[in-house]
């Protein structure tokens, strides 16, 4: 799987390495694991060092690919975002010269439909990213018609996310939703049956993603620890797929860069977006620490709720 996996590039790489600048003996870390296509071409362009994340069980063993290949350059960790202080305080360096973020769900997650991320292949209610904890099996069957409306239109910005809602209550008065597919078929009949530019469950599965996994908490908490671990002149680079979590990264860099104009923010090229779908809605925002001292940032001063 490795080896077809990294035959793509991942998203907007060309852009983050120019920005980062990768040098010999510095250290990066990759906070979004996955395929290993971001610590690959940095480990590959240099003779740097990687720490890296993922919270996702399944990628552990092309960690220890990676770990056979590249030896002691390489460190992985079994962890999440919250957690990348516990990292830090396991490992030799104390001070990171860039960290890397790749935000929401993976294209192994997606290409497996036992995992129950997409709404294209039958599989169970799950989407997981760490295989613990509350399913979207659960979710979709436990909660009051008030408490998914909610759901579905806060993390998903769902206008239509109280007729989805009472369309789930409804049907599940005869029987439980089990699984993707069950669940994409009871949200398009909430739409007019004509033909759509997203599939009318994305914004659904979007919504229940990022609430099961807690995304939005995981993401502000890996911002601050970042730009808490960062050398001056370190640099992050965040790359997000949906505007929301976008939002919440934009806000957060205007913050720590007290609204000078370093957070900047780039989209794929048009030859990117060719080879690789994926990449069309992904945009890169970048920031470079300076001098000041940064303080840790409450999530409700990014526009958002605690939950």
């Amino acid at each position: 799987m490795m080896s077809k996996e990294l035959a793509h590039k991942p998203v907007l790489i060309n852009e983050i390495i120019k920005l980062t600048g990768p040098k010999d003996n510095e250290t990066y870390f990759d906070a979004t694991f996955g395929n290993g296509g971001y610590s690959k071409e940095f480990l590959e362009l240099t003779n740097c060092n990687i720490i890296a994340i993922d919270r996702d069980p399944f990628v552990n063993q092309i960690a220890k690919e990676f770990k056979k290949k590249y030896g002691k350059r390489f460190e992985f960790f079994h962890s999440k975002f919250s957690k990348i202080n516990e990292v830090m305080e396991k490992t030799e360096e104390k001070e990171i010269d860039g960290f890397v973020f790749d935000i929401g769900v993976s294209s192994m997650q997606l290409d497996f439909p036992e995992r129950g991320f997409s709404f294209m292949k039958e599989g169970p209610l799950d989407m997981r990213m760490g295989q613990e904890g509350t399913t979207a099996y659960d979710v979709v069957n436990s909660k009051s018609h008030e408490e998914l409306a909610d759901i579905i239109y806060y993390y998903g910005d769902e206008r239509n996310s109280r007729r989805i809602a009472q369309e789930i209550e409804t049907y599940r008065k005869s029987r439980k939703i089990e699984t993707t597919l069950e669940l994409a078929e009871v949200i398009k009949k909430c739409f007019p049956n004509k033909y759509y530019k997203k599939h009318p469950a994305t914004k659904t599965f979007q919504a229940l993603r990022i609430y099961i996994n807690n995304e939005l908490e995981e993401l502000h908490s890996g911002l601050n620890h970042a730009l808490k671990y960062l050398k001056k002149n370190g640099n992050l680079c965040v790359v997000t797929f949906h505007s929301l979590e976008d939002r919440l990264v934009k806000n957060f860099l205007k913050i720590a860069s007290q609204n000078d104009k370093i957070n900047k923010v780039l989209k794929p090229s048009k030859d990117e977006i060719e080879y690789n779908s994926r990449s069309r809605s992904a945009k890169l925002r970048f920031y470079e620490k300076n001098n000041l001292e940064f303080g840790y940032v409450p999530i409700e001063n990014l526009g958002f709720k605690q939950s």
